[in-house]
């Protein structure tokens, strides 16, 4: 199961760690010299929630993005039996 947004597609891509040293330019350096290059992972903000997809409840993995843009339609509350008569 990979991590990936069932709406949006989002998911896990990759870049570059970039390792320096040296005092920059505009401070009076003679220039940031590059050390290290080393690959990471950007990792998608996903969450499992229950959604209702195509008239039925069940369980999404979605970016906080999605939730955010109201793309999900989350589910109606049960209401307790024995918490209704306890007001």
């Amino acid at each position: 199961m990979a991590r990936e947004c069932y709406f949006l597609g989002k998911k896990t891509t990759f870049g570059n760690q970039i390792t320096t040293r040296g005092k920059a330019k505009y401070l009076g350096g003679v220039g940031k010299k590059t050390t290290g290059i080393t690959r990471r992972k950007f990792k998608s903000n996903v969450q499992k929630v229950r959604a209702v997809i195509d008239g039925k409840v069940c369980r999404v993995r979605v970016s906080v993005k999605a939730i955010r843009m109201g793309l999900i339609v989350k589910p109606p509350r049960r209401v307790r039996p024995d918490a209704a008569t306890a007001d």
